[in-house]
């Protein structure tokens, strides 16, 4: 288990969030616990990509360990043309590619959930597509944020999807800082 500080940055160093990377964007399937290996290489090979990774406290051995799992296992997503491509496929961690056909939308997923994990990183994965009424945060840390909102357990939950890949990550919200996001 690597230690909190060795483990790869979220985006390209060059980077302060997903929208200022400029390209086509591309979902890599990687091969499996193979995310982070393949950030350290994009990382040398200066593409830009972005890898969520969420806080994860570990119980093992009667010890607490705290580390950083990739919010969407066997996923990392990069930027680039054909040349980036074909160097994210040379690094053999990676099974497939995907390219973005609506970049805008895409964009802005990805920095739903960026802000999300900046903010408060407690994102669990939501494994498939939500199902419930679209709301925009109108107050707080998050505003302006869109999701799908969601009950479960008698506790309200803001999923922010990812639809290429078909699934989200979700945090606790109140109510109150919920509007309608039509």
């Amino acid at each position: 288990m690597l230690k909190l500080e060795d483990n790869p940055a979220q985006l390209l160093p060059t980077l302060a969030r997903p929208a200022d990377a400029k390209g086509e964007w591309w979902v890599a399937h990687t091969k499996p616990r193979t995310e982070k290996a393949l950030a350290w290489d994009l990382t040398a090979k200066g593409v830009p990509y972005y890898l969520p990774l969420a806080r994860r406290t570990i119980v093992s051995g009667g010890r607490r360990r705290t580390a950083m799992h990739p919010l969407f296992p066997s996923y990392i997503f990069f930027c680039g043309d054909d040349v980036a491509r074909l160097a994210v496929l040379t690094t053999k961690r990676v099974v497939n590619t995907l390219p973005v056909r609506q970049r805008d939308a895409f964009v802005s997923e990805l920095e739903a959930v960026h802000s999300a994990l900046s903010v408060n990183g407690d994102l669990t994965i939501y494994p498939h597509v939500a199902v419930g009424k679209r709301c925009r945060v109108a107050r707080g840390p998050m505003r302006g944020v869109e999701g799908v909102v969601v009950k479960d357990n008698d506790v309200l939950r803001i999923v922010l999807q990812v639809s290429i890949i078909g699934q989200g990550a979700s945090l606790e919200i109140s109510a109150a800082d919920l509007e309608d996001a039509n």
